[in-house]
């Protein structure tokens, strides 16, 4: 008994080994005209196994190159298709460049990082303070869905004044931060579904009738 572990690794291995034994066989035909139906056989089964590729567009030119992949491009017939070039198929594509950018306090991210930097361009001062403002409070929420300790409003303000170099400096007072921030900092227990549906977790509502 022959193990596939022992043999020749298949070159597509979706097709089977029955399929590659096929290919080989074809490609030693003598006679060009038995080696063309013998193809066209070939492809019907590999139509066959493979019905997903029906779904891609020129799915039969698909399964002509998989043919030649298969062959080692050796399969000498009449295609309806020309034979792919080698180098083609195993060409690796161009590696995406992907931007390294250095930030101090990654847990903030890159957008908040980028926003207290055009913040500090700002030569209105009410429209830098309430711009601040807004970052702060993004920046507190942030802080708290890494970090669930009790984080204070002047280290968000320090941390601010470091980003931008120096150039943003106001006092935690100034900045009207939201205190209602519960919600973040609870742990994710609280906020499952069977914590919502639990009576005793709900929060009466009192309604005020004039």
């Amino acid at each position: 008994m022959e193990y596939n572990t022992s043999q020749k690794k298949l070159i597509l291995p979706e097709y089977g080994r029955h399929v590659h034994m096929m290919v080989q066989y074809a490609a030693q035909l003598k006679d060009r005209d038995e080696r063309n139906a013998a193809a066209h056989s070939i492809i019907g089964v590999m139509g066959t196994l493979q019905p997903h590729l029906r779904d891609i567009p020129d799915f039969k030119h698909k399964l002509w190159d998989h043919l030649y992949v298969m062959s080692n491009f050796k399969l000498d017939i009449d295609s309806p298709y020309p034979m792919p070039a080698a180098e083609e198929l195993v060409d690796r594509p161009d590696i995406v460049p992907y931007p390294q950018v250095h930030i101090g306090r990654k847990h903030y991210g890159k957008i908040l990082v980028e926003m207290i930097r055009e913040a500090s361009k700002l030569e209105d001062a009410e429209q830098q303070k309430a711009l601040v403002q807004l970052i702060a409070n993004q920046m507190k929420k942030t802080y708290l869905a890494w970090n669930r300790s009790e984080v204070s409003n002047d280290q968000i303000m320090q941390d601010i004044w470091d980003i931008s170099d120096g150039k943003i400096k106001m006092e935690a007072s100034s900045i009207r931060f939201f205190e209602n921030l519960d919600m973040i900092a609870a742990p994710a227990a609280a906020l499952s579904p069977a914590s919502r549906n639990n009576p005793k977790s709900k929060k009466k509502r009192i309604i005020i009738r004039k």
